[in-house]
């Protein structure tokens, strides 16, 4: 890591931002680990050289190497002047691997995706159950001031860690009588369900934004410390009849400082 003068020393009170010297510094050195300086498995600087690039105290680094630690990025040794860089950064997501359907005994694409990057997945099913949807939800399925859904709540692991918490939506009137109202895993998931069903998905539209994670996503995605989630509200659109149709409205959250989404255009 390249030492440098710190563009924005803690001990400055004109600072404007009103965060804690040793958060301020742990979003800092965060930022660069997540971009690759210093790289996977390198030692960080001795604690003079970290101390003068960030502008802080022996403590404040110290107290701020523990919040970076807590996140999984470094491995602090026991006298805390020595850390490691952890061999993960962030994780880049391609939402489109994982939308189409898959041919007759495959598995959900997203489980085939993260066996080919040599890991685990695995999707548990935490809840199958009829609601009226939140406001957002119930507007892109075009349910009107009654209609219900079926809200089906799952969540993804890699290795036996989380990954992502994901709430999908479906109108009861396509879902009723079919797999999707049932508390079971469905074969090579649900967009390949739906195209079974005559809603092939024809148009996915993604709105992403980072939110303070709710204690649900919180707890499920076991997250360090007061870190934003990344969330993405999907609704998937089939073609029926020549009208374009809202088939499924999923809200998703990721551990903000671990994943990145892809997309390309």
């Amino acid at each position: 890591m390249e030492t440098q003068v710190s563009a924005f020393p803690v001990n400055d009170d004109t600072t404007g931002d009103p965060r804690p010297a040793a958060v301020r510094v742990a979003a800092a050195l965060r930022d660069d680990i997540l971009s690759g300086v210093p790289a996977p498995g390198a030692v960080l600087p001795p604690l003079p050289e970290m101390c003068e690039r960030y502008g802080a105290p022996k403590g404040i680094v110290l107290e701020a190497l523990e919040l970076v630690a807590a996140d999984g990025l470094v491995w602090v040794g026991s006298d805390g002047a020595r850390a490691t860089v952890r061999a993960h950064r962030q994780e880049t997501v391609r939402p489109a691997d994982s939308g189409a359907p898959v041919g007759p005994g495959e598995s959900y694409r997203w489980l085939t995706v993260a066996e080919r990057q040599g890991k685990r997945g695995r999707i548990t099913l935490l809840d199958v159950v009829e609601v009226r949807p939140p406001v957002e939800v119930a507007e892109a399925l075009e349910l009107g001031s009654t209609g219900t859904a079926v809200l089906r709540r799952q969540l993804l692991q890699h290795d036996g860690e989380p990954v992502e918490l994901a709430e999908c939506y479906y109108p009861m009137e396509l879902a009723a009588g079919t797999a999707l109202v049932e508390a079971r895993r469905i074969r090579g998931g649900t967009p390949t369900l739906l195209a079974e069903l005559g809603y092939p998905p024809h148009q996915t539209v993604d709105r992403v934004s980072a939110r303070v994670p709710t204690q649900a996503q919180f707890e499920a995605l076991r997250l360090p410390g007061s870190l934003p989630i990344l969330r993405t509200f999907r609704v998937v659109y089939s073609e029926s009849g020549g009208r374009r149709r809202p088939i499924e409205a999923t809200v998703m959250a990721k551990a903000g400082h671990l994943y990145e989404l892809q997309y390309e255009f």
